[in-house]
């Protein structure tokens, strides 16, 4: 069993909360989200405010928190092989609930296909927030190209 070893960022005027399912081997070792140096999620968000790329763990943050997106997982634990989300287990879930009473979240979108399963089958039911599906930014999405994905994650800023 690993447990998630990253902490939430938001703060009191996040407007928008994107879950990824559970950080890659990459993320844990670097102790910060999308630590993967193929995974698009920097690259895609950056594009969609208008900004530099963040590279540092602080600029990442600081990025977030100006852009009021809140970022965490739906997973707080669970057995996994190395970073495939196919090879989950035994899943424990975050309680999101602290994020959804601090800030004013607006809408609820996931980083990809498992991320969304697993909101559905276990955050919906207590949270009752509808979840949005986005295509997922790792480097496993090949149909998805980043000029695609850019297109289709600006609704973060709607």
């Amino acid at each position: 069993m690993i447990t998630h070893p990253i902490k939430p960022v938001y703060d009191k005027d996040s407007r928008v909360l994107i879950l990824g399912s559970f950080p890659s081997v990459k993320s844990r070792e670097e102790g910060f989200f999308y630590g993967h140096p193929r995974n698009r999620f920097w690259k895609v968000t950056s594009s969609v405010f208008g900004e530099e790329l963040p590279l540092t763990t602080s600029e990442k943050k600081a990025f977030l928190i100006r852009n009021h997106i809140a970022l965490w997982d739906v997973i707080g634990s669970c057995e996994i092989t190395g970073s495939s989300d196919s090879s989950i287990r035994n899943v424990k879930v975050n309680d999101i609930s602290k994020i959804l009473k601090t800030a004013d979240i607006k809408a609820i979108y996931l980083n990809g296909g498992k991320a969304y399963q697993l909101y559905q089958k276990y955050l919906f039911p207590s949270v009752r927030r509808e979840g949005i599906l986005l295509p997922s930014t790792s480097p496993a999405n090949a149909a998805w190209n980043l000029e695609r994905l850019t297109g289709i994650w600006k609704m973060i800023r709607e």
